[in-house]
């Protein structure tokens, strides 16, 4: 082993605090950049493994004249293609009349495959296996028997449970789809024996592309690609929905063929008598008999044949149940890994690359010595370089594997609870590489800069101690009555502390950054977790919105409302969806909202401006997006095709949904027509879950409702949503608080080690070993009140970023920082600094004065 080696080694074990801070400082900031990074992909990638292994479809097609064998070639015609035809169709039944997803049991199915959870699958006639979820949230057992509502029309009524299962169809436990029955809401699914069903045909086709597999269901590719495929599928269908309308017309005609031919038959007979007996009055009473049986056979005619009316209704992934929301959850993960492990990283490079910088001005003496006795640049250089080197490379290769494999885990085995996938985490190799680079930027770049400007001076300059900055006034001196105040220690704390800019500068920001993301860390949880109170506390006042199935028709619903004791009140208005455009940008999901009655909508719902004239009024969503503001237009296109050019009058704010509206006056002057009521705003006293069940199921059956969306629902989902976040926030908030920790301590240190001869002579002038300490820490304190007030600005504009850029389609998240965030943050910083404080203490009071001051 070299002398320089030697040398080297015996830094790092005189060193042993410092070396493990920068270790530690990088691992930190590697750790959480390269976990958090890998969490958004290590979801989707563990739900694309999971649909895989089960034959998830990739487009379902329902129709309203069910499928056939042919239909199974049409599909099969489209490159790739494999299709298979099942039944399928929404029931009630169960403790509570829940509604239920049931599917006919396909034991060699290619498609869709269960896993089961317990039991066995359904083999006999008798039996049926349900959702795991109705296990787990109904109580249902195996063994138990399960009875349907009579309206399923199912060949039997009870059945024996014999099984739980998943579906790749239903990812998520918390959402199960809507349906038109019951109270519109699909509790959990079930499987039968298919001819239990009663149908007589398949009613669902599905498809899947075996080149779409190899693609990750969440990827823009694999939506290019799934959307090229449902466009062929629908130019394959549309001569097949004309050929089934034609087949299923011609079978009912036949049908109705031997009554019409009874009647003609009749009818020629009565003709016959009245040219040979007269119109008498018989036969006229004849004929009258004869024309109603014609109508009432024309009528039936006509009912059947608009039964023969073949539509189609395409889905893709995107359109089940939990899909979307689980892809906005890992897209705002990801957003949220694209700011707050940066930020957390550059805090951590630039603290490690002042201590580096730090190290090597130190050695000075060390540098000069070896330039003396002969030793090359790059010899003396490798020392440094080496030591920076291992150093960084320890942290980030440590902290890149912690945390590509701890980090995701984590936060997927939070899911477990609510959404069942299949672990699978990828190697972040690029986001890993990064690090690394970034890592040895901060130690070995300092390194590099320092040694290279040292090694430019004179061996004899090197062995002298660098010449100490002179002192200037402070502007505090300037202020007479007030630098009059000040006791001696306090002058000294303030000089010094414009003295050493430089230090000055690090600690605050150190102290600062790691306020600022504890704070964002406080400050996502409370701002998803509010985004429902928000909206439904300062923007909507309702408690429920009811869709009608036929305009202007909202009596019957009112009176269900009104029947019900936790009625309070309900708005009328007018709702339709479409597209808005501006700009050259488009967005989809627009709800145009046009009130009956203007006054009592304010009571509903609360806008930044009122609706006047014949203006839009807009939510921010739309404001963002479209690049628009009040005064500019935009063209909204209905779901019919309709289009029309609005000014906007006001931008309002909105957290859930994307709204406008507008007055019925200007309704009516866009579109040529008044505003039908379709949709009822109502307010209701607060309900039990089974109460708001049987309200929907009401409103369904007797009030001619299509649905009923409840607020509370609204919330339950955001809190889902929140409560999903939980693991990512509260290793954001520990490892901020253990990075701001090691930060406060390693420049304490550095500060200590740069000021040792000051220190040690102002021992020896007598000063006790608090007041010493105090002659530091006093500095810190100042530092850490200027950090934690600097944190809290830094904090919150760090929070705006990342929610700006996890915002989805419909969701926009109010910035909300609660004081607990703020006191936990403060007392955080006290805490380390108090630690810290002392840790300098007892080492200050063993500090080596003699040999302190025996240094030149």
């Amino acid at each position: 082993m070299t002398p320089m080696t030697k040398n080297m080694w015996r830094e790092i074990a005189a060193n042993k605090g410092r070396f493990i801070a920068i270790i530690l400082i990088i691992l930190l900031g590697t750790l959480i950049f390269v976990g958090v990074k890998a969490a958004g992909p290590g979801l989707n990638d563990s739900m694309a493994t999971t649909v895989e292994a089960q034959h998830l479809s990739d487009v379902q097609l329902f129709s309203t004249t069910g499928f056939t064998a042919k239909d199974v070639d049409t599909a099969e015609q489209v490159s790739g293609a494999q299709a298979e035809i099942s039944k399928f169709k929404y029931v009630t039944g169960g403790k509570n009349e829940d509604v239920v997803a049931l599917y006919g049991y396909q034991p060699h199915a290619q498609q869709n495959q269960l896993k089961l959870r317990s039991g066995h699958f359904p083999h006999a006639n008798n039996q049926i296996v349900l959702d795991e979820w109705a296990k787990r949230e109904y109580g249902y057992r195996i063994g138990d028997m399960y009875r349907f509502n009579q309206q399923a029309k199912l060949r039997q009524r009870t059945y024996r449970i014999v099984g739980f299962a998943d579906s790749p169809r239903y990812i998520d436990y918390s959402t199960r789809g809507s349906a038109n029955v019951g109270d519109g809401t699909v509790r959990y699914f079930a499987y039968l024996q298919p001819k239990q069903l009663n149908l007589p045909t398949a009613t669902l086709l599905t498809v899947r592309f075996k080149s779409l597999q190899s693609l990750n269901t969440f990827n823009d590719d694999y939506q290019t690609a799934v959307n090229k495929k449902v466009t062929a599928l629908k130019r394959a269908f549309k001569p097949q929905a004309r050929e089934r309308q034609q087949q299923l017309s011609a079978k009912i005609n036949r049908s109705f063929e031997p009554q019409q031919k009874k009647l003609t038959q009749a009818v020629k007979q009565l003709a016959q008598l009245k040219q040979a007996a007269g119109n008498s009055a018989v036969l006229q009473q004849q004929q009258q008999i004869l024309e109603k049986n014609q109508a009432k056979l024309t009528a039936a005619m006509k009912a059947a044949a608009a039964k023969t009316h073949t539509v189609y209704t395409w889905q893709t992934r995107e359109d089940l149940p939990g899909f979307t929301s689980f892809g906005d959850t890992s897209n705002r993960i990801a957003a949220i890994a694209n700011v707050f492990p940066v930020f957390f990283f550059l805090i951590a490079a630039l603290i490690t690359f002042t201590t580096i910088t730090r190290m090597v001005e130190e050695a000075r003496r060390q540098i000069g010595t070896f330039k003396a006795l002969g030793y090359t640049k790059w010899a003396i250089a490798r020392n440094y370089l080496s030591y920076a080197l291992m150093a960084g490379l320890i942290g980030a290769v440590l902290g890149s594997v912690i945390g590509n494999i701890t980090l995701p885990r984590l936060v997927i085995s939070m899911y477990h609870m609510s959404i069942p996938m299949m672990t699978t985490v990828p190697v972040m190799w690029g986001v890993i590489a990064l690090a690394v680079a970034f890592s040895l930027i901060a130690t070995v770049g300092a390194a590099v800069i320092v040694v290279r400007r040292e090694l430019a001076e004179k061996p004899a300059d090197l062995m002298l101690p660098r010449t100490p900055k002179s002192a200037k006034r402070i502007l505090m001196e300037r202020m007479t009555p007030l630098w009059r105040r000040l006791s001696f220690n306090q002058k000294v704390s303030y000089r010094n502390l414009f003295r050493y800019k430089s230090r000055m500068w690090m600690t605050i920001i150190g102290i600062a950054g790691g306020t600022a993301l504890i704070l964002t860390g406080f400050g996502l949880n409370d701002s998803i977790g509010s985004t429902a109170s928000q909206q439904y506390g300062q923007i909507f006042h309702y408690s429920a919105t009811v869709s009608l199935a036929h305009d202007n028709q909202s009596q019957k619903a009112m009176r269900v409302l009104e029947g019900t004791n936790h009625y309070r009140g309900a708005a009328k208005v007018h709702m339709t969806a479409g597209k808005v455009k501006a700009n050259g940008d488009q967005l989809s999901d627009v709800n145009l909202v046009t009130p009956k009655d203007q006054q009592q909508f304010k009571k509903y719902v609360t806008l930044s401006h009122p609706l006047t004239g014949n203006g839009l009024v807009i939510s921010q969503k739309i404001a963002s997006e479209l690049k628009v503001k009040a005064g500019d237009k935009v063209d909204f296109i209905t779901a019919a095709g309709q289009k029309v050019t609005l000014k906007v009058t006001a931008v309002t704010p909105n957290y859930m949904g994307v709204f406008a509206y507008m007055t019925a006056s200007a309704y009516r002057h866009a579109f040529n027509a008044p505003p039908a009521v379709n949709t009822l705003l109502v307010k209701l006293d607060r309900q039990s879950s089974q109460q708001q069940n049987q309200l929907a199921r009401q409103l369904m059956e007797h009030g001619d409702a299509l649905g009923t969306s409840f607020a509370s629902d609204q919330e339950t989902t955001i809190k889902t949503m929140s409560s999903s976040m939980n693991v990512i926030v509260l290793i954001m908030i520990l490892l901020s608080g253990v990075l701001s920790f090691v930060v406060l301590y390693n420049l304490t240190n550095i500060n200590i080690s740069e000021r040792i001869r000051e220190l040690s002579t102002v021992k020896v002038l007598g000063f006790f070993d608090g007041e010493v300490t105090m002659y530091v820490a006093r500095e810190n304190i100042l530092l850490t009140v200027f950090g934690i007030i600097l944190g809290y600005g830094a904090g919150w504009g760090l929070l705006s970023f990342i929610l700006n850029q996890a915002t989805t389609s419909q969701v926009v998240f109010p910035v909300i920082i609660r004081w607990p965030g703020y006191v936990v943050a403060t007392l955080l910083m006290v805490l380390f600094t108090l630690i810290v404080m002392w840790v300098t203490h007892q080492k200050l009071k063993h500090v080596d004065m003699v040999e302190a001051l025996k240094e030149n």
